[in-house]
């Protein structure tokens, strides 16, 4: 079941945060990044979070996570993650689906690490391309994907 996450509350924030350690530690061992970013964000800067959060729940555990903003007609996946227990059940592909059907926007937008095969596949599977890649100060190689309605 996928609902709409309350991020302010802290309680929901600590199982978000929970689920975004566990899915950056797998991914961080997958792209072979020594320090990665993601892994840095804490519980209360989702607490403080203007962005959507959906989670997709089994049961009554949190399996996985999509956070969205909605500006100027662009839709923006801003994080994606699955608990590494709930992988290969299509959970990512579900949480992409429900985003994009949610809201109204001319264009969707998303970055990932250039390493990061299964996420690229999957987003393409939902029709995004890749228009642009790039080695931030971080030094993982990210790139874009774009997703156009017309």
């Amino acid at each position: 079941m996928i609902t709409q996450l309350k991020n302010a509350v802290p309680s929901v924030a600590e199982q978000i945060y929970n689920v975004f350690q566990c899915a950056y530690k797998t991914e961080a061992l997958l792209i072979k990044a020594e320090h990665f970013p993601p892994l840095s964000r804490t519980q209360h800067a989702i607490v403080r979070s203007n962005a959507l959060f959906y989670g997709f729940y089994c049961e009554s555990t949190l399996a996985g996570v999509i956070e969205i903003t909605v500006k100027n007609k662009c839709l923006s996946i801003e994080s994606l993650t699955v608990h590494p227990r709930y992988f290969k059940k299509g959970i990512a592909g579900k949480l992409i689906a429900h985003a994009l059907t949610l809201h109204t926007y001319n264009k969707a937008i998303v970055e990932t690490a250039v390493a990061n095969t299964p996420a690229i596949n999957l987003y393409k599977k939902h029709g995004f391309s890749e228009y642009k890649q790039w080695l931030p100060a971080h030094g993982i190689l990210k790139t874009a994907m774009q997703l156009e309605v017309h």
